[in-house]
């Protein structure tokens, strides 16, 4: 049984969220961007985490799930133009935040959790991070997601300091993705 298209996310929803934030004057440092940054971002991750969760439920075939959160990722991670520096910038933010979700998401589909624990493809991330190689970071950075939605806990404080940069944006989806699955009432219609 299929969902119709656009159960999970529509191009219109992203493109509220778009004007919301043209019609917001942003400021990197103010917390009601910074709260707004995070809504956006938990709404497009809710969606990965109801196509996984339906995936698991038997709703979504595996190629369906997949196909689901392909529409998802193509309508989040498109090209934006905004006039004002901040707010790319914070659509930057949420869309390489949700690099990884997306990824993590389709690894666990097609290949369930990661071995290891989410603290050590943290470090691990951090580590390949720090030698400038991000293709690894990033596989470290998904299979912790993978463990997350196979129902592994996270710990931001137990993280340590996360220097900024592309790992500590992951981790920020990751975090999205950790209280996505874990608040049922979230998570369902």
């Amino acid at each position: 049984m299929s969902a119709p298209e656009g159960e999970y996310y529509t191009a219109e929803r992203w493109q509220n969220w778009l004007e919301r934030l043209d019609e917001e004057e942003v400021d990197l440092e103010d917390e009601d961007s910074a709260r707004l940054r995070l809504n956006m971002q938990d709404d497009a991750v809710i969606a990965v985490a109801k196509i996984v969760s339906a995936y698991e439920d038997g709703e979504l075939d595996q190629e369906e799930a997949v196909e689901e959160l392909a529409d998802v990722n193509d309508v989040v991670r498109g090209e934006v133009e905004f006039d004002d520096e901040d707010t790319l910038m914070l659509v930057d933010a949420v869309q390489t935040a949700l690099v990884c979700v997306f990824y993590a998401g389709e690894s666990y589909i097609l290949e369930g959790a990661a071995e290891g624990t989410v603290p050590g493809h943290i470090d691990a991330a951090m580590e390949a991070e720090s030698e400038e190689d991000l293709d690894t970071a990033l596989d470290h950075c998904a299979a912790a997601g993978t463990l997350i939605i196979g129902g592994a806990e996270m710990n931001m404080e137990a993280m340590g300091d996360v220097q900024y940069g592309l790992v500590a944006e992951w981790i920020n989806g990751l975090d999205s993705l950790y209280e996505a699955m874990r608040d049922p009432e979230v998570v369902e219609e």
